[in-house]
């Protein structure tokens, strides 16, 4: 699908649910509110949803925003690669996705119609390719939301997946009344007690593979319970790994809260691949980031790790 012809889909198109991916974080957000505002200024009627209650520390981004009612007709998911990304809460729309708007090169192509481009830093960047070329009016709103995106995916424009479109969009974002500082400030440098509780627990048991190729943390249920720190603050906890010199592959488990199993959360240096070693597993992403989930306990799913990362590493 093409910008011209999403153009047409949202002109004659009416009563949009906007799904976001399960453990929301900036670009799913930016994603779905910078598009519920577009909807709206079309005249249109939209919701957003989770799979769970959208996460306080995004709250920025929803102020003011309040469910319509009316009868869905028409589904559209953004920054969603797969299905099973939405989540339990969202499953019986899983199959009925009329649009997805994504930029993950492992997209399932589940939707009747896909915008994805792997190139593009965050999806917030897709959606803002979409305003330039169609003439959609940019508000502040709009703009904070597709920053908050751009931001939260390039880590604040720090990983591998900062383009020189990346940082234009961005110096174009700032011309908005949006507060960037601000923002920055909520994503990157305030934490609440409990996720630096976290942290320090995590690094003090950090674990080290194949000469420190491989660094690994572990997040348990215990460890979630004890601390209570809320699922959307564990948004950047998987770059942790690959902050020590001479890792290769950082790799983050975190124990599922209401299920066995967890959730491995993989980040590489230009010597591998994350979406390779996650697709193994049924996962995807990106290049240097990427994620799947991994039934078992914590030592089954860390043999079954380390044994693909040995294979990777050719060791």
């Amino acid at each position: 699908m093409e910008f011209k012809e999403l153009k047409e889909f949202f002109e004659t198109h009416d009563n949009y649910l906007i799904l976001t991916h399960r453990n929301p974080d900036g670009d799913t957000m930016g994603s779905g509110f910078a598009l519920w505002n577009i909807l709206r200024g079309m005249g249109k009627n939209a919701n957003v949803l989770n799979h769970e209650p959208f996460p306080a520390r995004y709250d920025f981004l929803y102020e003011g925003y309040s469910e319509s009612d009316f009868e869905p007709q028409t589904i559209v998911a953004v920054d969603v690669a797969s299905q099973n990304m939405l989540g339990a809460g969202l499953q019986q729309y899983a199959d009925k996705v009329e649009v997805c708007i994504d930029h993950h090169i492992s997209n399932s192509m589940y939707a009747r119609n896909t915008i994805v481009d792997g190139d593009a830093s965050s999806a917030t960047l897709v959606l803002y390719r979409f305003i330039k070329e169609q003439g959609i009016p940019m508000t502040d709103i709009i703009a904070k939301c597709i920053y908050t995106g751009l931001a939260t995916d390039t880590g604040c424009f720090k990983f591998s997946n900062t383009t020189p479109e990346a940082h234009i969009a961005a110096a174009e974002l700032m011309a908005y009344d949006i507060d960037f500082v601000d923002v920055n400030r909520r994503m990157f440098d305030i934490k609440s007690m409990g996720r630096m509780t976290v942290e320090s627990a995590v690094t003090r048991d950090m674990e080290y593979y194949f000469g420190g190729k491989c660094t690994m943390i572990c997040v348990t249920r215990a460890l979630i319970r004890e601390t209570g720190v809320d699922i959307a603050e564990f948004d950047g906890l998987a770059s942790i790994p690959l902050q020590v010199q001479g890792a290769v592959i950082g790799v983050t488990l975190r124990e599922h809260r209401d299920k066995e199993g967890f959730k491995l959360s993989v980040r590489t240096t230009e010597e591998a691949d994350a979406s390779a070693f996650c697709r193994q597993f049924g996962g995807g992403g990106h290049v240097r980031a990427a994620g799947c989930e991994i039934d078992g306990t914590l030592e089954e799913v860390k043999a079954k790790v380390l044994k693909a990362v040995g294979e990777m590493l050719g060791e």
